[in-house]
């Protein structure tokens, strides 16, 4: 039991060191964001269909740079077999992305339709599968 408390606190520890770390960070899309829990805002010119959703509900934690824990975890996971970075990955399936954002895997919590609408969890999808071969 003392084990799993110590694992609590290191994670939640880790987890407050992360979000001091992205405060006033500027990602390489040059957008400015407060911290690495905050929805970033972006303009969707020029970029491929679910972009600017992606960047709103999940590069805070699976985008480029420090801190990111989703990003952090599947680095960790796969040690470099496949990108840690889901904006490049090619094997990402549409029913897999759905799967893992309504019911959650590991640190990564669930969403609900409430929060992340269907259209929204669509357009996100499209942009993590555009580089599969089909």
């Amino acid at each position: 039991m003392k084990i799993i408390g110590t694992v609590v606190v290191a994670a939640f520890a880790f987890l407050l060191a992360a979000h001091a770390a992205q405060a006033q960070d500027t990602s390489d899309h040059g957008v400015r964001v407060k911290s690495a829990w905050v929805r970033a805002t972006v303009s969707g010119e020029g970029q491929p269909k679910g972009y600017v959703q992606y960047q709103d509900y999940c590069s805070m934690c699976h985008g480029e740079g420090p801190g990111r824990p989703g990003t952090m975890a599947l680095q960790a996971k796969y040690k470099g077999a496949v990108p840690a970075l889901l904006a490049d990955r090619t094997d990402l399936t549409p029913q897999l992305i759905k799967m893992y954002v309504r019911n959650g895997i590991s640190i990564m919590p669930i969403f609900r339709k409430t929060e992340i609408s269907d259209a929204d969890l669509d357009a996100i999808v499209a942009y993590l599968t555009r580089n599969n071969k089909h």
